[in-house]
């Protein structure tokens, strides 16, 4: 079988130039922000696939059916503040957050609910025996990205499938091509998803409290030079399209220029466009911002930790807790992998068991046992092939993999070893597909990240299984999906390591024919 199907020259040109104006027409870019002028600033398309990359349905459906659980077991780890210490001790950035927590926990939380936009992360792996099997990459808890950019590319896809531009130009003699038909593209309800769980913890929050405030709102803090917008943007105008203020706020100096707290814990927002008029009270705070070491140390540091305090000793609803932001930490990823401690969250067994299937073999790097057998296979240049060494870092470009991890940690002092995992290599079939980013087009084999987004808001609450009881839980219908060339490691988009798609979705025996036609080709 083919995929993608052969173009023409002059069809792929026409598929090319059709792709750019959606994405300008679309707000499928990235601002580049050191061209930010006092009248213009110049933007690029992300990088984006020509056509969806074929991914097996069956996996598809899996990782949907599985949101849920994973959205349940993140919540219960986030209030169980034994476990989190104990697993998070040893980070130094983790120690940042927790004393954060500490010295709101002495004055007294004063909001039970939290708001989880989560992401898990898969990719496909497969054995010699040619099964194929969804596993793990990370689970995210804290600015979550790439769901209105995939939800873009998706419509963008089906769009062109819609409009017959993806079949084939030229005769094809010796091989069968796939034609997509509608039902192969799945579509994403990202924005309007993400949107609703907002509007769901807005509506928890009730209405304003402090008799200061002229109405209540939503904050969003950022990041500065923020380069990401057209990720977030359309978040912050679909709730004023439900009409409910939202307002955007760089975590340090920003937050703490324009919030306070009231004697009652209410934070309000004061405008800097309207600084005569009330304030308004915030509701929920969404952080886009804060996930980075960086933001917490060097100038303007106790800025940032100051602004999270405030918010956290606040009435609103975080998305995320600061308890929650923790649950992000790979070493989180890795001790619920160790067998027998997901029965301490999840009472079904079945439950338990099929997200044990999703991991891959993960190590910590301390003096545990696992740890030292994990040291072992780290500084072993052949060993070292098969692993990935990972810090509790967001985003790509953190990652050590293979053979550079010995020298790595050999220029690593050694009592700070403890802070990384170490993770077996995802094995990924390669289907091709063609890539465009500002490097330029590329033909040849990829590799996917699927990321299933899980929105939810709970209550802590003793009296109830896990101390957590769910109030909200969104069905799993929107997703991100990242494609890169299978010589490339790491996958963020953002950052230039692979592009923007959508799923094709087929049944798993055409998925391995067309891997195994593509390595023949």
């Amino acid at each position: 079988m083919e995929y993608p199907p052969p173009f023409s020259d002059s069809q792929l040109e026409d598929l090319v130039s059709d792709i750019k104006d959606w994405q300008i027409t679309h707000g499928s870019l990235l601002k580049l922000v050191n061209t930010d002028q006092d009248s213009t600033v110049l933007t690029h398309p992300v990088g984006a696939c020509l056509f969806p990359t074929l991914f097996p349905k069956e996996l598809f459906e899996q990782a949907l059916g599985l949101q849920k659980v994973y959205n349940k077991l993140y919540a219960r780890v986030a209030e169980d503040e034994e476990w989190l210490y104990e697993t998070l001790k040893d980070d130094e950035f983790a120690r940042i957050l927790w004393d954060i927590h500490e010295e709101v926990k002495k004055e007294g939380y004063v909001q039970d609910h939290t708001l989880g936009i989560f992401r898990s992360d898969y990719m496909l792996d497969a054995n010699p025996a040619g099964q194929v099997k969804l596993k793990q990459v990370e689970f995210n808890t804290i600015s979550c990205a790439g769901g209105i950019h995939s939800n873009l590319i998706s419509d963008m896809h089906r769009c062109l499938q819609r409009r017959g531009a993806y079949l084939p130009a030229v005769p094809i003699d010796t091989t069968t091509p796939i034609n997509l038909s509608a039902s192969h593209l799945p579509p994403s309800h990202t924005l309007s998803t993400v949107t609703a769980g907002l509007i769901a913890a807005h509506t928890i929050y009730g209405p304003r409290k402090s008799p200061a405030a002229e109405q209540t709102c939503i904050l969003f803090v950022v990041q500065p030079r923020n380069f990401n917008i057209a990720d977030e943007r359309p978040i912050e105008y679909a709730l004023w399209d439900q009409n409910i203020p939202t307002f955007r706020v760089e975590l340090t100096p920003e937050v703490l220029a324009h919030t306070s707290l009231t004697p009652t814990r209410e934070l309000l927002y004061h405008p800097p466009s309207r600084p005569a008029a009330a304030p308004l009270e915030v509701s929920v705070v969404y952080f886009r911002a804060g996930f980075e070491p960086e933001e917490y140390s060097g100038p303007g540091c106790g800025d940032a930790r100051e602004a999270r305090v405030r918010v956290e000793l606040s009435k609103a609803v975080k998305c995320p807790s600061i308890l929650s932001h923790l649950i992000t930490f790979k070493k989180v990823q890795q001790a619920l992998a160790i067998p027998g401690v997901l029965r301490q969250f999840l009472s079904s067994s079945g439950e338990a068991v099929a997200i044990t299937n999703t991991f891959a073999r993960l190590y910590p790097m301390d003096t545990s046992v696992a740890g030292l057998e994990a040291r072992k296979l780290a500084m072993d240049e052949e060993a070292s092939e098969g692993y990935v060494l990972k810090p509790s870092l967001e985003g790509g470009g953190h990652n050590v993999y293979g053979s550079s991890i010995p020298a790595f940690l050999t220029c690593t002092p050694e009592e700070t070893w403890s802070r990384y995992i170490l993770m077996s290599k995802i094995a990924s079939p390669n289907v091709q597909n063609l890539l465009m980013s500002p490097q330029g087009l590329y033909k040849g084999p990829v590799i996917s990240e699927l990321g299933v987004f899980g929105v939810c808001l709970w209550r802590r609450s003793a009296e109830s299984e896990g101390r957590v009881e769910m109030v909200e839980d969104k069905e799993p219908c929107c997703w991100s999906f990242k494609t890169k060339s299978a010589g490339v490691d790491e996958m963020s988009v953002v950052k230039g390591y692979g592009c923007f798609d959508s799923p094709a979705l087929v049944d798993n025996d055409v998925f391995m024919a067309c891997c195994r036609d593509g390595e023949q080709s």
